[in-house]
């Protein structure tokens, strides 16, 4: 984290060897993990990191990616840096020390101290929002129990820097929990336009000039969305997914997180009849169209990603652009664009969708929506008289027993568009569906 981030792949030889975890000490493994990352006397300050866990050749694999921090992390006291494959304790080198908290420093603008900037000067009901988004996510959560001071040391949001003296609130506290005031003092050029162009695309149909601080954007943001493009029902399992809010949860997050905030370029949300265009500007790590399968991803804004990942507002870093990708696909039938440049854009399109999905309203019990795939019309069609299961996976030649009845027997029965014959018995061989 002091130095460019990395990867840690435990079960995992340094020739590349396989050996795997043992499969009894994981849960363990991962509970030490975590526990020790939150410990401020173990890594301090403390950062929030998942461990993925994988099945390779019948051999467990734990993964976890470091992103590059914007702080200076200190393992038991000591500073660490990192050379190549050695690790070099620098904490009695003062030179060292000092070019690794002006590197930090230089390279991430949420860093930068405004030492004039007061407590007074941000909005209460932030504080009193971001806590109870935070113990949503993990009850007796630290933040519930801390000041509004200690609450911004523990994110980095108020700290000193140790070259010259400084000590205060970061722009990374002033743009999440500032005041309008505070923020246009600040950042004068702060602002984000959400723009509706579908029936006048010279101008506008619909605008809203955002120039507030990042949580009350996310919330401005997300009730433009919902407001001018309609949800599609999906079931993910027996869970119902909101497809429009678990795209456009990343994009916002993405627009409002990721962007270069000394770039005075405007940051734009744009909703035609086609597509939605996102672009900010961006401190680019390199141009052209991003690749999912090869995308590594790079923190713009580390501090305040990790706070909006605390409050639920964001997942893992990288998974974002996975999530929008999936979706999408579902959503449209089409794959988002994301362009690395000096401006970043990220383009979402609106088109119908041709594939089949299963799609069932919310406000109908019995009857199924414009949006249902011809399969599901057919399994109504074929149970106008009672069917069993097999018989109806066999009518519409779905081999995978597991795949139908999640993806349409389940749904189907959840939403009553088809009936159980034997409801008190609905695992009975016996049992039967009708329409």
């Amino acid at each position: 984290m002091n130095r460019f981030g990395g990867h840690l792949f435990l079960g995992v030889r340094y020739d590349r060897t396989i050996v795997g975890v043992d499969e009894n000490s994981v849960q363990q493994i991962k509970k030490d993990f975590v526990n020790g990352l939150n410990n401020g006397n173990k890594i301090n300050p403390t950062v929030y990191l998942n461990i993925e866990e994988f099945i390779i050749d019948e051999k467990t694999i734990l993964y976890i990616n470091i992103p590059e921090s914007s702080q200076v992390h200190r393992h038991s006291g000591k500073i660490f840096d990192r050379n190549e494959d050695g690790d070099f304790d620098i904490t009695n080198n003062t030179n060292m020390v000092s070019k690794l908290y002006m590197r930090k420093q230089n390279t991430y603008t949420e860093n930068k101290i405004f030492p004039f900037a007061e407590i007074d000067d941000l909005e209460t009901d932030i504080f009193v929002k971001v806590r109870k988004l935070a113990n949503n996510q993990k009850p007796n959560h630290p933040w519930t129990q801390m000041s509004d001071l200690d609450l911004l040391r523990s994110v980095g949001f108020y700290t000193k820097d140790l070259n010259t003296g400084l000590e205060g609130i970061t722009l990374a506290g002033i743009l999440t929990f500032g005041s309008d005031k505070l923020i246009n003092q600040a950042l004068p050029h702060h602002k984000t336009d959400a723009i509706l162009r579908v029936e006048n695309s010279d101008r506008y149909d619909d605008r809203d000039d955002i120039r507030v601080n990042l949580i009350r954007s996310y919330e401005r943001l997300m009730k433009f969305i919902d407001k001018h493009l309609n949800d599609k029902f999906y079931l993910e399992g027996d869970q119902r997914v909101n497809l429009r809010d678990k795209i456009f949860r990343e994009v916002i997050s993405n627009l409002l997180i990721h962007r270069e905030f000394t770039d005075a370029f405007p940051a734009k949300l744009i909703i035609y009849k086609d597509r939605v265009y996102v672009e900010n500007g961006n401190k680019s790590r390199g141009k052209g169209i991003i690749n999912p399968e090869k995308f590594s991803p790079y923190p713009k804004n580390p501090k305040i990603a990790r706070f909006f990942k605390e409050i639920g507002w964001v997942d893992e870093l990288g998974s974002g652009i996975r999530n929008v990708y999936k979706y999408s696909k579902i959503y449209s039938g089409a794959d988002p664009e994301f362009v690395e440049g000096d401006v970043f854009k990220t383009i979402i399109p609106l088109v119908s969708k041709s594939v089949e999905e299963i799609y069932i309203s919310e406000q109908v019990s019995e009857q199924v929506s414009e949006q249902v795939s011809e399969q599901v019309e057919k399994i109504i069609e074929f149970c106008k008289n009672p069917k069993t299961r097999s018989e109806i996976q066999k009518f519409i030649g779905i081999k995978s027993r597991r795949y139908f009845s999640e993806k349409y027997l389940n749904p189907l029965v959840k939403k009553g568009v088809l009936k159980l014959t034997l409801p008190n018995a609905p695992t009975s061989p016996k049992q039967k569906y009708y329409s």
